[in-house]
C-alpha cells in the first residue's frame, strides 16, 4: 500500500513537473518540433517512466537528467537562433519537391519520399493537378507546402541573419552580384547587418537587425 502512494505521488508530481518544464521549452506545434525537441521528449518520458516504476530509487535520480535535458535543448534553442548552419544541420532545410510542374526525382530519392506520400499529400491539400503546381516544398517538419499558379511564388529568403542564401538565388535564377546591387540601390553595402532579406512580388524587402 505504501508502494501504492509513491508511485501515485511521483506521478502527479511528474505531470506538474513536466508541464511547467514543457512551459519553459516554448510553445511549438507537435508537427513543427525540430530533432533536438523530439530526442529531448522521448528521453524525459523514458526518465519520467523510471521515476514511477522505481519507487525504491530517489526522485531526485530523475529530476536532475530532465533538468539537464532542458539545458540542453535551451542551448541548442538559443544557437539555432543565431546560426542558420545549426539550424540547417539539426533540422535540414526545406526540399523542392515541384517546380514548375515537374517533380525533382532526385531530390525525391535524397528525402527517401516515394510517389505515394506525395500524392496523397497533393489530395489533402486538394490539388487536382500537379501542373497546377508552381513550387513543393517538403518541410522539415514532414509536412509539404504547395503554391499554385493562383497562389503565386513563395517567399524566398535572400539573406537569413546576415548570410546570403545562394540557393534561393538561383532558385529564382538570380546571381550574386544582382542582390547586392539591388542592396546597393538603397545604400546597403554590409549584408551582415541585415536580419533579413526575401524576394516577394518582383522586388526584394528589406530588414535590418536590431540597432541598425
Amino acid at each position: 500500500m505504501h508502494e501504492l502512494w509513491i508511485i501515485g505521488f511521483r506521478t502527479v508530481f511528474l505531470y506538474v513537473f513536466l508541464l511547467v518544464i514543457l512551459r519553459i521549452m516554448g510553445k511549438r506545434e507537435v508537427g513543427e518540433l525540430g530533432v533536438i525537441d523530439i530526442v529531448v521528449f522521448i528521453i524525459m518520458a523514458e526518465v519520467a517512466a523510471m521515476i514511477v516504476e522505481s519507487p525504491d530509487k530517489p526522485i531526485v535520480n530523475g529530476i536532475l537528467p530532465i533538468l539537464l535535458l532542458l539545458v540542453i535543448q535551451y542551448i541548442s534553442s538559443m544557437i539555432s537562433l543565431k546560426s542558420k548552419k545549426f539550424r540547417d544541420l539539426v533540422d535540414g532545410d526545406p526540399t523542392l519537391i515541384i517546380k514548375h510542374g515537374e517533380i525533382q526525382e532526385q531530390e525525391m530519392r535524397k528525402q527517401r519520399y516515394n510517389l505515394d506520400d506525395l500524392f496523397q499529400q497533393l489530395r489533402e491539400k486538394q490539388i487536382a493537378s500537379i501542373h497546377d503546381v508552381t513550387f513543393a516544398y517538403l518541410e522539415s517538419s514532414g509536412n509539404l507546402s504547395v503554391f499554385t499558379k493562383e497562389d503565386g511564388s513563395p517567399i524566398v529568403g535572400l539573406i537569413l541573419d546576415g548570410e546570403i542564401q545562394l540557393e534561393h538565388l538561383q532558385l529564382l535564377g538570380k546571381t550574386e552580384r544582382w542582390l547586392m546591387d539591388e542592396l546597393a540601390s538603397r545604400q546597403l553595402t554590409d549584408i551582415s547587418q541585415i536580419f533579413y532579406c526575401s524576394y516577394e512580388q518582383e522586388t526584394i524587402k528589406v530588414q535590418m537587425k536590431e540597432g541598425q
